[in-house]
Parts: structure tokens; sequence; C-alpha cells
């Protein structure tokens, strides 16, 4: 089941956190992964790691809200490994002050851009580069990790974070259908409170209280992790997926159910 072997996936914002567990998941499955981040550093390691464990994997550092960037990467990268096969938009931004809560009202617009960049217009910059070369072999896998603040209002200050994953929700619903006869699937996953431990959802490495408030009100009773990201992303890149395109999965612990 899930059987990946042969294949080549692009995993975005993968130098940690989700990313790397993703990365490392579908190495696992049989991938041959190119493990992106704008640090050259963190790449490196997730995909030395990957290796170690018998894995196959190569980093490739590009900053994803750089069109020029993604498309010359996106070609080396097709040079060198192979079509990409999987492309997994992980890369995510919550903007000049990170996921620090700030209402609207009270925010300087200069914050805006960087939510809005990575998180939106990294997904179109990385579709765009990959989605011709999936049409022509009439064959692919576009899987983007978003958030529930994209889809629900839940007012604790992430208003423009939201905007910049609730528009990258919508674009892959209209990308699944335009591209749905071409063999090509299309899917998000808006994707709960996260730990920032590797392996685990224990909540003690999220200390601010917004989160800790939040984490309260997980019916599963644990914050989540890069393995269970992982593991919905090895199923929707398989072959066993090929019927699910254009969805949005609440992945949250049962935070969120409608």
């Amino acid at each position: 089941m899930f059987e990946l072997t042969g294949k080549v996936a692009l995993v975005t914002g993968a130098g940690q956190g989700i990313g790397a567990g993703i990365a490392r998941t579908l190495a696992a499955q049989g991938a041959k992964v190119v493990v992106n981040d704008i640090r050259p550093e963190p790449a490196a390691a997730v995909a030395e790691r990957i290796n170690a464990s018998g894995g196959i994997a190569s980093s490739a550092v590009f900053d994803v809200t750089a069109l020029d960037q993604v498309a010359a990467a996106v070609a080396e990268i097709t040079a060198t490994v192979g079509p990409i096969d999987i492309l997994v938009n992980n890369a995510g931004n919550g903007g000049a002050h990170g996921m620090k809560p700030t209402q609207f009202h009270d925010m300087d617009p200069s914050a805006w851009n960087g939510p809005i960049d990575v998180n939106l217009f990294g997904v179109l910059n990385c579709c765009h580069s990959v989605i011709n070369q999936m049409r022509e072999r009439g064959a692919g896998r576009v899987i983007t990790i978003a958030s529930g603040a994209g889809m629900v209002g839940l007012g604790i200050g992430v208003s423009p974070y939201a905007a910049g994953k609730g528009g990258a929700i919508s674009f892959m619903r209209h990308l699944a259908i335009e591209n749905a006869k071409a063999g090509i699937t299309v899917n998000t996953l808006a994707i709960g409170l996260m730990a920032r431990d590797d392996e685990t959802g224990n909540p003690a490495d999220r200390q601010d209280g917004v989160t800790t408030a939040l984490a309260r009100q997980i019916p599963i009773g644990r914050l989540g992790s890069p393995k269970d990201i992982g593991a919905f992303c090895a199923f929707l890149a398989s072959d066993e997926a090929e019927w699910v395109t254009g969805q949005t999965f609440q992945v949250n612990g049962g935070s969120v159910t409608s």
C-alpha cells in the first residue's frame, strides 16, 4: 500500500518540522525526495538523515516566492533526479511577527506581505513550474499544506496568514478541476495546531498562551506531529488515491469537524 518507489517528490519548506516529516515519510515509501528550504544547511541535514536511513534524497535551495528561482530549480531537478511526480507545497510563513497574535486593526500593513507571498504566491509559483510537465506525462500529485485558519474564523489575530492559506485552498480546488482529465490530482490538508517537536504531539514544546488554550480544545488530546501529516501525504501521493482530487481535508485531531 502507498508504494512510491521510483517517484520523484519535491517537498518545499522541508528543512524542519512538518516538511521534514513529510519528506522522511515519502522517502520511507520509496520516493526519491528533493528537500527544499530557503536555507541550505537544514535542507542538507534532512536529506542526509534520509539517506542515512536507507532512503534517497537530495536538497534544493530556493525561495518559493521567487518564480525565477523556482523554475530554475525545477528544471535542475528534472535534469538530475527526474521529472517531478509529487509536489508538496509545505513552505509557510506566519509573517514578520511569526504567529504571535495581532489583531488586524493593530497590525502594521508591512506585516501582510510575508504570509501572502509565501502561503499563496509560493504555491502558485511551484504549481506553475511543475504542472505542464505533469500534464505532458498524464500523471501527477499536487498536495498543499494549508491551515484550518484558512477555513474558519478564529479571531486570534492571524488574519493575513489566514488570507494566504485561504487563497491557496481556493486555488487548489480550481487547479484540481482544470487538471483532472490530465491525470493529475490536487488536494489540500488544512491542518490544526502542530507541535514543534520532530516526532510527537507533546504540547509542552509550545508555551505561548494562545496555543496552550487552543490545545486544550483538541478532542484527541494532543497537538499534531509531522508523522501525522506525512502519513496523509503518503496516501494522497499514491496510486491508491487516484480518484481523490479537489478536496480539502481537515487534519486537526477533531478540533474542527465541519
